[in-house]
This record gives structure tokens, sequence and C-alpha cells, in this order.
């Protein structure tokens, strides 16, 4: 493999969108990359987005089926043919000089990980972030307990890394992204800059975090899947046992409301089970 970025790009149905994230790819400068998109199944007619820019950069894949995100990713990872890679939602854009900047970063850190800075537009309106997403690098595991901190379009990562921990878990419908950076956190530092060089755009129908209601589910169930296969430190065993439990709590007094009693019963045995990590030292 050479010296590049394999930018991977999944998309479903996002035409405009999809124009808008190409473009801001191809206007990274003083950078060899590549970029795969790889179409899940659309009913849209994304290969003809591809075809129009009449780029041989351009890589175009598609899936015989709707695989999900997960799969989509992992598809533009195998088919790749450089060592670093950089992802990029179909609905967000990329801020000029980001590729530049992180490979810099990269060259000049011992991390194999970084990621950025972002700006949100939520409905066509710049919004400000909270506190509890204010991003930072260094050891992040613990603060990424409770919420995806790092942005799937602001990451750029070593080849190494996916070949020391796997890639995306396809089992998961959403919050894969957050279980991939968790697998990374445990026990590896990841690397920050601090200016904004991505734009997300947030509040449309189809986003998973509108169709997925209940994600801490899935979040529980990817830090139960850390517990189980990771060595982490006493101090970070105890933390994901306590978010855990704190998720559980929320997901069951949900469900006790809701009157779910297949859900109600998988909580309580979420919650018993978190006492067995706990005496494990």
């Amino acid at each position: 493999m050479g010296k590049g970025v394999s930018v991977v790009i999944p998309v479903y149905n996002r035409v405009f969108e999809l124009k808008r994230a190409i473009d801001s790819v191809l206007k990274q400068n003083n950078v060899e990359y590549e970029i795969i998109i790889v179409d899940d199944c659309s009913e849209a007619d994304i290969k003809g987005v591809v075809d129009s820019y009449n780029d041989e950069r351009i890589v175009f894949m598609r899936n015989s089926e709707n695989l999900g995100v997960a799969a989509s990713r992992n598809i533009g990872i195998r088919a790749s043919k450089y060592d670093i890679f950089a992802f990029l939602d179909s609905d967000d854009e990329w801020l000029p000089n980001k590729l530049t900047m992180q490979l810099k970063y990269l060259d000049n850190s011992p991390v194999d990980v970084v990621h950025t800075e972002e700006i949100w537009i939520r409905n066509g309106v710049r919004a400000n972030q909270k506190k509890i997403h204010k991003k930072t690098g260094g050891d992040i595991y613990i603060p990424s307990l409770r919420l995806c901190l790092m942005s799937p379009s602001s990451i750029m990562i070593k080849k190494k890394v996916f070949d020391k921990l796997g890639l995306f878990d396809e089992s998961l419908p959403v919050c894969e992204d957050y279980d991939m950076w968790l697998r990374i956190t445990a026990n590896d530092n990841v690397g920050f800059i601090e200016t904004p060089l991505i734009v997300k755009y947030g509040g449309h129908s189809d986003q998973l975090s509108v169709k997925y209601r209940a994600m801490d589910r899935y979040r529980v169930i990817s830090m139960f899947k850390i517990l189980n296969t990771l060595n982490l430190s006493q101090i970070k065993k105890e933390a994901t046992v306590d978010m855990i439990k704190e998720k559980t709590l929320i997901l069951l007094s949900g469900a006790e409301k809701r009157r779910k009693i297949d859900d109600i019963a998988l909580y309580r045995k979420w919650l018993k089970d978190c006492a067995n990590y706990l005496s494990i030292t």
C-alpha cells in the first residue's frame, strides 16, 4: 500500500448531501487520496452521482442488499489501497485542509488516531455544543463511556489499528462508532485538533439516531463486550460497570412504564451481571 488516504463514504439515498460531501473531499489540497463510495443498496441513483464527476480517484461500490453503515464502512476499508483512513458520513462535509492537518499531526505524534473539533448545523441553523459534548485528546476512555465523543467524519486512523482491534461491529444497528472508539481508547491515547475541520448536519428524519431512540441499549451491549474482550485497568473496569448500571436503570424505568416484559427481564439480568465483573480483579 502507498502513502495516501483512503476516504470511505457510506451512503443510503442521500443524493444532494452526497454531492456536498464529495465536493468537500475534492477541495482537499496537497494530499494523495481515493474516495470509496459504498452505496448501501439505495433506491436513489448513487452511481449516477459518482459517474457525473468522471474522476478516477472516486471508486463506486454497491451492496446487493441493505447491510447497514458498519458493514458498508468495512467493505470500504477492505477495498482500500492506502494505510490511512478517513471516514465521511454522507450528510457531513469537510473543511479545507482537514486531511493535510491530520496527516501532519500523525507524522509528528505517537498516536494512531486523531480527531478534530466540529461545527454543528441543526435544521439549517448553527448549534452550540453542550459541555457534555466537549472534545479532547489523550486518554478519553472514561468520558467516552457516556456518549460518543468522536465523530466518524472527524477521524483519521491508521490501518494497523483495525489490524489489531478488528473492524466495525456489524451486529450493531447503531452505536457502531461508539463501540469502535471505546475499543481504541480502552488502552491507547488519541490525538485532537482544536480547529473545527468538519461540518456536521443534523435534524433530518433518516438519521439513525432518530430511527433508534433507545441507543443506550446498544451502548450497554458494547460496554459488556468491552468488559468481556479487552484487558481494562481496574479504574476503567469500574467506570464501565458504573456506566452500565446508570444506563440500564434508565432503560429499565422506561421498560417498566411501557410494560415491556421481555425488556424488563433483560435489563434486570444486566444489572445482576454487573456484580460479576466487579468481583474479578
